[in-house]
């Protein structure tokens, strides 16, 4: 069989999709909230050039080391002596918490794929109790949409094993629906912007203690929340061992980065003037409701409908990715074994059917509250589990750089050694910025730790081999 199926075109939708998914559609809000206009597009410019930085970090190192293929987090089993233990440990553990941020991901697609079903369906965001137990109340709205995210989930997973190619169409199409719907709302927006919803465009912002908030630290606020939006643009990096050309990992994800800063730029900014600071940060889908200010409830529902095609996309391209991810770190023996079985259609089937499995369980936590605030939880915890392989990354292309492997030109390390700074420099800010809410990121903290339960079983596993290989030399 053969497995490098993914050309140029394919590893793009894979970016764009993979990063123009649930973030595009409520970001507008969640920014409103947490700065000021000034603060947005100052977060903007400062996590457009960081991710362009780690962009271009992903690229060179698919090229300079292609045999290290499943991710950012890779690398960090390279920063130590190979074969070492601590090469093992940070390899397991930057892979585990790479997992789970993709994860989270993909439960964040699925979660806005709910929300903008309710706008064909408001049953689901129905306040209709069913159940008072103590403090806990179980809403019609909150059952139902757990119901539809949990139906999307296994549907998806059932596309998936059925093959990368059938799985990659699929995500190809959406993405190139969705990238010419987002412009023609980009070029309707242009035209309707109001400024007087912008409101003042250098304002305070309050935080979750009722602290007022300077334009520094609203863009440290925002930062998290923007790189979010960018979480996705190593997924040619990913998918690297199933790429048809080397050469097609960077510029799949150079021009998917280029793609989605337009996109995102244009709308979050655009939305802005088509309501209120106000009716922004109360939305529950501020694309359609800003759609609908301007030309009615029917553009508003087309505009749901192209988002329900984009999600399903960025879905099959996020749940593909959660599964890579653990499934080629088994197959370089820095994860659970396990992991690297595949199906007859190459397909990772063990690591789909866990990666799903832990999803399921996060999507309960669209039971307990609105959809926005699910949201917003889920986005911090994974974009904190996502810095460390990032910022990992960065370190690992100095180390060459520093050490000069792979590199003939002395120019070249020069230039590459400005940009792997760069990038490292953007990754330790977010994470500076990350512990401003100490709860959301000792949970993400927590969840990154918390492979350490399971790294005893690699260690018994490799035990168990290295024991097994003593056994066949003495026959």
């Amino acid at each position: 069989m053969n497995r490098h199926q993914l050309g140029f075109w394919v590893l793009t939708a894979l970016v764009v999709g993979n990063m123009v998914g649930s973030g595009i559609f409520m970001l507008p809000r969640s920014l409103s909230e947490a700065a000021s206009p000034a603060g947005v597009i100052l977060a903007w410019a400062a996590t457009g050039l960081g991710v362009l930085m780690l962009a271009l970090v992903f690229g060179s190192l698919a090229v300079r080391k292609p045999e290290l293929s499943g991710g950012p987090q890779i690398y960090a089993k390279e920063l130590f002596r190979e074969g070492s233990h601590g090469s093992l440990l940070a390899g397991f553990m930057a892979t585990w918490g790479y997992w789970i941020g993709n994860i989270a991901g993909f439960v964040a697609v699925i979660t806005t794929f709910a929300s903008y079903l309710s706008a064909f369906f408001p049953v689901l965001t129905s306040n209709k109790v069913w159940l008072n137990l103590g403090s806990f109340t179980l809403q019609a709205g909150n059952v139902l949409t757990f119901l539809i995210c949990s139906i999307l989930l296994w549907g998806t997973h059932a596309i998936c094993l059925k093959g990368m190619k059938g799985a990659g169409r699929l995500n190809f199409i959406a993405t190139a629906t969705k990238v010419i719907g987002f412009a023609l709302f980009i070029i309707i927006a242009l035209f309707a912007f109001q400024k007087s919803n912008i409101g003042p465009f250098l304002a305070p912002r309050t935080d979750d203690s009722g602290k007022t908030l300077g334009l520094l630290s609203q863009v440290n606020a925002a930062a998290i929340a923007t790189l979010w939006a960018f979480i996705g643009v190593e997924s040619a990096m990913v998918f690297a061992a199933r790429a048809r050309r080397k050469q097609d990992i960077r510029r799949a994800t150079i021009a998917g980065l280029l793609i989605a800063i337009v996109l995102y730029v244009g709308i979050s900014v655009l939305t802005m003037g088509l309501l209120t600071q106000n009716q922004l940060i109360a939305s529950q889908n501020p694309l359609v409701d800003g759609i609908t200010n301007v030309l009615g409830p029917v553009a508003g529902q087309l505009l749901a409908g192209l988002g329900l095609i984009s999600l399903l996309g960025s879905t099959i391209g996020w749940v593909l990715l959660s599964s890579e991810v653990p499934f080629q770190a088994a197959k370089l023996g820095v994860f659970l074994p396990s992991f690297a079985k595949e199906n007859s259609k190459g397909m990772p089937k063990i690591s789909l059917w866990i990666s799903n499995a832990f999803g399921q369980i996060l999507l309960l936590s669209t039971i307990s509250g609105s959809i926005s605030a699910a949201f917003d939880f889920i986005i911090y915890i994974a974009t904190l589990a996502y810095l460390l392989p990032y910022l990992v990354a960065s370190i690992y292309h100095l180390k060459l750089i520093w050490t000069g492997e792979t590199y003939s030109l002395y120019k070249e390390r020069v230039t590459e050694g400005i940009i792997a700074a760069l990038a490292a420099i953007y990754s330790l800010w977010v994470i500076v910025a990350g512990t401003a809410n100490l709860k959301t990121f000792l949970l993400g903290v927590a969840l990154i730790v918390s492979g350490i339960l399971f790294y005893p079983l690699l260690l018994q596993y490799r035990k168990a081999q290295k024991q097994k290989h003593i056994g066949n030399d003495k026959c």
